[in-house]
């Protein structure tokens, strides 16, 4: 990145910081061979896995476990031309232990929607990158 152009990148530890303060994020992965993106609530386990919860018969869930994805989160402000986004790529597993998604049953996110089959999804913090995007507007415009 060019040093002059808004933008700077963020270090694991900010990305991690910023990626705690949203609930919302988007999943990116391969279905049948494209690509696909759901928006999906979300929390930052303890060893700073993302960690969503769905339906397990549900498409993501057969397609994204055992697979390399994506994850998304971002913040921006219109009014000041600035905000950040933060990606993490991992591999993505169903959670099957039976302790493991009890304890995240008991702290983990709960679906926003309707979910009776719920299964955990966790997305090891293999890869974490995100920038920071400052106001670059000419002062007085908007």
């Amino acid at each position: 990145m060019h040093r002059h152009d808004g933008f700077r990148e963020l270090d694991r530890r900010e990305c991690l910081n910023l990626l705690g303060q949203v609930p919302l994020g988007r999943i990116v992965y391969t279905e049948n061979a494209l690509p696909a993106v759901l928006p999906v609530n979300f929390f930052l386990d303890r060893d700073q896995a993302v960690v969503l919860r769905t339906s397990g018969t549900s498409r993501m869930a057969r397609a994204v476990d055992g697979s390399v994805v994506a994850f998304e989160v971002d913040r921006f402000d219109e009014a000041t031309r600035s905000g950040w986004s933060v990606v993490v790529t991992g591999r993505a597993s169903l959670v099957t232990d039976p302790g493991e998604a009890e304890r995240l049953g008991r702290s983990g996110p709960l679906s926003w929607a309707p979910v009776e089959d719920g299964v955990h999804v966790r997305i090891g913090a293999e890869l974490v990158t995100g920038r920071l995007l400052e106001d670059v507007s000419p002062a007085g415009t908007v």
